[in-house]
C-alpha cells in the first residue's frame, strides 16, 4: 500500500456529484512491454501526450443507503451499454478501493465516448482510464485539501492501476513513466513530466494512419504476459532503458535525426517481441509495411524529417515536425490515405494531458 495516497477523509453528507473530465491518448516513443502487479512496468518508457485523439468521461456519484463492499457502478459507453468493459473496470475499482475507501458509499453512473475508434492501435484504454481517474480525484477533492501537483500524482497513480500507459495519459508533452537513473523524480507508481526539451518537439505532429479500425488480434495485456517467458525479455528491458538514456539528450538537443533513429527502432523491437513470444502474433498487415516503405523513400528522397512509431496494432502513428507539416499532409494524402481503412486517418498534435469540460 502507498500510505501517501490513501484518502484520509470522507464525505461527511452523502451528496450526489457530476464530474467530467476528459484526457487523451498518448503514443510512447520508448515502450514498455512486459509488467509485473500491480501494474509495475518492467522498463521505463516515454511518450507524447496527445491533443485530438481523447476520452470524454462523465461520472455522477450517488449516495447509497448503506456501503458496499465492492464498488457499484454502470457503464455506457458511445451510448449502448458494452458488458465487456465490466470486468476491466471491476478490477480497476477493486485495486483503487484502498485507496478511495469512500466509493464503497456510491453508485457510479459512468459515460463515456471517444472521439476515435476504440480497440485500433490507439491507446483508448490510456485515455478512458485517465479520464475517469481525474473524475474520481475530482470528486475526492471535495472533502481532501489537495495542491494541484498532488491532484495530477493522484490521478495518474490512480489512472496506472486501470491501464498502465494511462499515467502518461495526465500531463504532458512529455511524459515518462518508470524509474531510470536519468528521470527526475522517475517513478514505477505514476508519470512524470519530462522538462528541458528543445522547443521542436512541443509542436510535433501525429498523423494515425487508421489500416486497421477492428478489434486487435491481441489484447495489451495478454501481450504483457507473454513477456513473462519470453526468451528475449530480459535484453528487451536493458534495451529499452539504454534507448531512453540515449532519447533524452536527443530531445533536448532537437535532435530531429537522432530522435527518428531510436523512435523507429523502438516500434519494430517492440513488434519484434511480439513475433517470437509463445504464442506468437505479427499484428503488423501488409499495409502496414507498405506506409512504413513509402514514408522511408519519402524521407531519403526528400530530406523531410517524418518518421513513423507503432504500438501493438496494425496502424501507423506518422510524427513529423510542425515545420514540415504542410509538406508532410500532402505526402500523407497522396501516397499513405490508400492503405487506410475508408482512407481515414487522425491529425493530431502533441498536447497538455486532462482538462474539464
Amino acid at each position: 500500500m502507498e500510505e501517501r495516497f490513501i484518502a484520509k477523509k470522507a464525505p461527511k453528507n452523502l451528496q450526489e456529484f457530476t464530474s467530467r473530465w476528459e484526457a487523451p491518448s498518448n503514443i510512447a516513443l520508448v515502450k514498455y512491454w512486459g509488467k509485473s502487479e500491480p501494474q509495475l512496468p518492467k522498463n521505463a518508457s516515454l511518450s507524447f501526450t496527445l491533443s485530438r485523439a481523447k476520452t470524454q468521461t462523465e461520472v455522477v456519484f450517488s449516495p447509497l443507503e448503506k456501503p458496499n463492499k465492492k464498488v457499484q457502478f454502470s457503464l455506457i459507453f458511445e451510448g449502448k451499454e458494452v458488458l465487456s468493459f465490466r470486468t476491466k473496470l471491476e478490477t480497476f475499482f477493486e485495486r483503487i478501493l484502498p485507496y478511495q475507501s469512500f466509493l464503497a458509499h456510491y453508485k457510479l453512473t459512468i459515460k463515456s465516448q471517444n472521439t476515435f475508434p476504440h480497440s485500433s492501435g490507439i491507446a483508448s484504454s490510456a485515455s478512458s482510464m485517465a479520464a475517469l481517474a481525474a473524475c474520481l480525484v475530482d470528486f475526492e477533492s471535495n472533502f481532501t485539501s489537495f495542491s494541484e501537483e498532488e491532484k495530477l500524482a493522484k490521478t495518474s497513480f490512480l489512472a496506472r492501476l486501470g491501464s498502465g500507459s494511462a499515467c502518461r495519459s495526465v500531463q504532458g508533452p512529455l511524459m515518462a513513466w518508470g524509474v531510470h537513473p536519468l528521470v527526475k523524480n522517475g517513478s514505477d507508481l505514476l508519470a512524470v513530466p519530462v522538462t528541458n526539451s528543445h522547443p521542436i518537439f512541443a509542436s510535433y505532429h501525429d498523423t494515425i494512419l487508421l489500416i486497421d479500425k477492428g478489434q486487435k488480434q491481441v489484447s495489451s495485456t495478454l501481450g504483457h504476459k507473454l513477456m513473462y517467458n519470453h526468451p528475449y525479455a530480459e535484453q528487451r528491458f536493458v534495451q529499452a532503458d539504454a534507448h531512453l538514456a540515449q532519447l533524452l539528450p536527443i530531445l533536448q538537443q532537437g535532435n530531429v535525426d537522432g530522435f527518428i533513429s531510436i523512435v523507429e527502432k523502438e516500434a519494430l523491437q517492440l513488434h519484434a517481441m511480439m513475433m517470437t513470444s509463445d504464442p506468437y502474433f505479427i499484428l503488423m498487415h501488409p499495409n502496414t509495411l507498405s506506409v512504413i516503405q513509402k514514408i522511408w523513400a519519402f524521407r531519403k528522397e526528400t530530406g523531410t524529417s517524418v518518421c513513423f512509431t507503432l504500438d501493438a496494432g496494425a496502424n501507423v502513428h506518422v510524427l513529423y515536425p510542425n515545420e514540415v507539416a504542410s509538406q508532410t499532409k500532402q505526402f500523407i494524402d497522396a501516397e499513405l490515405l490508400q492503405y487506410c481503412e475508408n482512407r481515414q486517418c487522425v491529425h493530431d498534435t502533441v498536447g497538455a494531458g486532462i482538462k474539464k469540460y
